[in-house]
């Protein structure tokens, strides 16, 4: 342990105490964004039975008719939730929901969760080669009914690829 000249421990610099909190403050934002099933102790989910058709989550776990889904698995700052399906189909899922996003405002650790009325639909289902005879929707598209968050269009779509 470092002390000063007179004996007493040495002060850590403000610097350091102001990154520390920082870091603290983003360990608990991510925490708290991340899935209780992405959590360690969680129990893994079941494997599909043959013939389903599933959306696969960021951990490569399957799922179906989520009540939320993260769409950015890298940071947690962009999910869905409130997710009401009204089909889940061989072919298409649709729900409504709302699509929460951080505005990294200042910067992400400090940004705020908006909201975005949002249509979510599930599409263009594969075979998932891990999972024998099941298969998993690879594209979403989401249709936002009010405002979109900047700079995303209205309607835009993407590819699934966990």
């Amino acid at each position: 342990m470092e002390t000063s000249g007179d004996g007493r421990p040495a002060r850590a610099p403000r610097s350091r105490v102001r990154t520390a909190t920082l870091l603290c403050a983003a360990a608990a934002l991510v925490a708290a964004t991340v899935p209780a099933s992405a959590r360690s102790g969680a129990a893994p989910t079941p494997t599909p039975p043959p013939g389903t058709v599933v959306v696969a989550d960021c951990f490569a776990q399957a799922q179906v008719r989520p009540e939320e889904y993260l769409l950015a698995c890298g940071d947690g700052n962009n999910r869905l939730v409130g997710l009401r399906w009204d089909t889940w189909g061989r072919r298409t899922a649709t729900a409504t929901g709302t699509d929460m996003v951080n505005d990294c405002r200042p910067y992400c650790a400090a940004g705020r969760f908006r909201s975005y009325p949002v249509k979510v639909s599930l599409s263009k289902p594969e075979p998932w080669p891990e999972h024998a005879g099941v298969k998993r929707f690879t594209m979403i598209r989401l249709v936002y009914t009010d405002t979109a968050p900047s700079p995303v269009a209205k309607d835009v779509s993407y590819k699934l690829v966990y």
